[in-house]
């Protein structure tokens, strides 16, 4: 079980037409800045993402996926510490190597190769699932409040039962509800202005023309993070539930864990969107389930590998019982998988095979290469 090799394909995987945005708008959804262009800059889908292969001395081979636009020198300096290295001496739920956000990819691969050696599944490395159905909702950008009908009725006819919107405050998304509410009464909606309506002002405005219509689920980081009394106050209103998104890969936003426990504190949210590798969404799901709360699982838009260790994660967590940002080959064009995850609306399927119980399609991996690199012993 010694690790002495890793491959390394970088991809590009653009979105289907369509399928982010209404065509009149060009709002950049990748929240991080890239190189020296500031946040909200660059659209997701041109940003590179990493599969990473690694192999071990027993020939078993563990498979993950970094988040987008990796960092080739922490690449590196993270596959040197692990070369030569057995899994046997390694503590799964605390690498050896400085969190980063190129970290959840190598212990995605981490986990999948040791569960297979086991036998396993990765979920029971978890302590097994407590459902095996998982509940994904449909996605969309911005879009322009003509072409909500359509879209709504799409992703209905399809079986969603939840379908979340980025928005900002020029989106009117009291029109967005109504005519999801016309369309499906039964479709509920998530928006998530990632910290972009500013104030308790524009929010709580839009909140009671929200509530009226009825079918909003939640509301995502309306205003900036740190305003965790704003969050209390805009809860205390009871007419929306207010959630807050903890994703442990924005670490140079400086999120962290103790995040959750600063927003029960202060009694600021009524549930979380917590996206992070496997051993910190179990952290994570521990504190909302001990305080009775429900969480998601999030996502970057990601690929089929990614989305296989959420799917693990969520069956293992109690508190996910939301649904998730689970879209498979929904956004882009390929999810990198030979088989694409078992989704069946509103439900996403636990993958049966051993590890994360998926196969990565080699083909489609060469069709949207753009660099390749190993490193080995």
């Amino acid at each position: 079980m010694v690790i002495k090799k890793f491959d390394f394909y970088e991809v590009v995987v653009p979105a289907k037409p369509d399928m982010v945005a209404s065509k009149t708008i060009n709002k950049p959804l990748h929240k991080l800045p890239v190189g020296v262009k500031s946040g909200w800059s660059v659209q997701f889908d041109t940003l590179p993402k990493l599969i990473i292969r690694m192999e071990l001395s027993n020939g078993i081979i563990g498979w993950g996926e970094c988040y987008r636009d990796h960092d080739w020198r922490m690449i590196h300096h993270i596959a040197e510490a692990f070369i030569n290295v057995s899994l046997t001496d390694l503590c799964l739920q605390n690498l050896p190597i400085n969190f980063c956000r190129e970290y959840d990819g190598f212990e995605c691969a981490i986990y999948d190769a040791y569960a297979k050696a086991h036998g396993l599944r990765v979920v029971d490395l978890l302590g097994g699932p407590v459902r095996t159905n998982v509940r994904v909702g449909a996605w969309s950008s911005h879009r322009e409040k003509e072409e909500i009908p359509d879209l709504a009725k799409r992703f209905s006819d399809m079986g969603f039962d939840c379908l979340k919107f980025k928005t900002d405050l020029d989106d009117d998304v009291t029109a967005w509800c109504e005519s999801i509410r016309a369309v499906d009464p039964n479709m509920s909606v998530i928006l998530d202005p990632n910290e972009r309506w500013e104030t308790t002002a524009n929010t709580s405005k839009r909140l009671h023309a929200l509530a009226e219509i009825g079918n909003v689920l939640g509301l995502e980081d309306p205003i900036p993070r740190w305003k965790l009394d704003d969050f209390a106050l805009l809860r205390s209103l009871g007419l929306v539930p207010i959630i807050l998104h903890i994703s442990m890969p924005y670490i140079i936003h400086g999120q962290r864990i103790t995040d959750a426990i600063s927003a029960l504190q202060a009694n600021a949210i009524d549930g979380f969107n917590f996206n992070c590798g496997i051993a910190n969404f179990q952290r994570l799901d521990h504190i909302a389930a001990a305080a009775g709360l429900t969480c998601w699982h999030g996502s970057e838009i990601d690929l089929g590998i990614l989305e296989a260790m959420y799917m693990h994660s969520s069956a293992a967590a109690s508190s996910c019982t939301w649904p998730g940002d689970i879209f498979g080959r929904l956004i882009r064009e390929h999810d990198l998988l030979k088989e694409p995850l078992p989704i069946r609306p509103p439900y996403a399927e636990l993958p049966h095979g051993l590890g994360l119980g998926v196969e990565p399609d080699m083909a489609a991996i060469q069709h949207y290469l753009t660099d390749q690199k190993t490193f080995e012993a």
